[in-house]
């Protein structure tokens, strides 16, 4: 019998595990007309309610709810790989716990992997709910990506998404610490299949991302799939160059010819703060690359597992 494995990444959710696994047992009723068997895979990223405890009442009731706890907050992406790497089905599905992924969706994705695509991904054709300048950088930050970056991000993407063991597997390959898996998922290619639908609000609770949080991930999506913020800081550098160059030109011709004295100091500041400015923005595109290769190089694990259900 094959299987279909669930993983559901969740931080302080304890308003939502019960009533998402109640949603999600009403839709795959489909299961057993494929001879398939269940999986529901809680990752509880280190949780400070009491998310543990409601995962455990759900595994009391059904052996198909497992757990893998973490230590203490590793993030969404540690989340997200612990699943795939503890995950047994021949079919794996990211699903986030507030709902905002509709497990109705999940017949007419096995649909399309029936006729012959290897991962069926999701993505929201509106942004209703969500702040209005959140959405608008949301979608410049994918506009960037597809110009700065080989790799394709769809616009809207969710972590929503079907695989087959091929795809799981060719994912759990790429060991990075510094992980952005909406650009993995783009990389390690494959058949996919989009589908669309409208954005659904949380049921319950807060979002866990806050504005800071989206702006720092959104930096290690850009530093982990693409090289030309260095290209671009290297240009900046040969411009300046250039720039100099000419100016001493100038003042030289000037000097020569009319004889005007280097004067204006005013202007001079102006023109040392923003080359500065510039050294100093270079250095820190430098910086964020640097500091990626130090995490990787550590070579610590992912993710601590406290307690493991199943």
């Amino acid at each position: 019998m094959s299987m279909l494995s669930v993983i559901v990444p969740c931080y302080n959710e304890e308003e939502n595990i019960a009533p998402f696994y109640e949603e999600l047992v009403k839709h795959v009723s489909f299961l057993a007309e494929r001879d398939m068997d269940l999986e529901v895979l809680y990752i509880d990223d280190g949780s400070r309610d009491h998310t543990v405890q409601e995962i455990r009442k759900l595994r009391e009731t059904d052996e198909r709810v497992h757990m893998v706890s973490f230590s203490r907050n590793f993030g969404k992406e540690a989340a997200m790989y612990a699943g795939l790497e503890n995950a047994v089905g021949d079919y794996v599905v990211f699903m986030d716990a507030d709902l905002q992924d509709p497990p109705s969706l999940l017949a007419e994705m096995f649909s399309y992997i029936d006729q012959g695509y290897d991962t069926v991904a999701t993505r929201r054709v509106s942004r209703k709910g969500e702040p209005p300048i959140r959405s608008f950088f949301a979608r410049r930050f994918y506009h960037l990506m597809k110009r700065i970056s080989r790799t394709e991000i769809m616009d809207g993407a969710r972590d929503y998404r079907l695989m087959t063991r091929q795809v799981v597997d060719a994912i759990l390959s790429m060991k990075e610490y510094n992980r952005f898996t909406k650009g993995i998922f783009g990389w390690v290619g494959f058949e996919t299949k989009w589908l669309e639908y409208e954005n659904v609000e949380r049921a319950r609770g807060e979002t866990k991302w806050s504005f800071w949080k989206l702006f720092v991930y959104s930096l290690d999506g850009i530093a982990a799939f693409s090289t030309v913020p260095l290209m671009l800081a290297s240009v900046v550098g040969v411009l300046f160059c250039l720039i100099a160059f000419l100016m001493i030109i100038f003042i030289i011709v000037r000097k020569l010819i009319f004889g005007d004295p280097v004067s204006g100091w005013p202007s001079l500041v102006c023109i040392i703060l923003m080359t500065s400015g510039v050294q100093f923005f270079c250095t820190g595109i430098l910086g964020q690359y640097l500091a990626k290769t130090y995490m990787e190089v550590k070579n610590r694990p992912i993710y601590l597992v406290k307690e493991k259900l199943g």
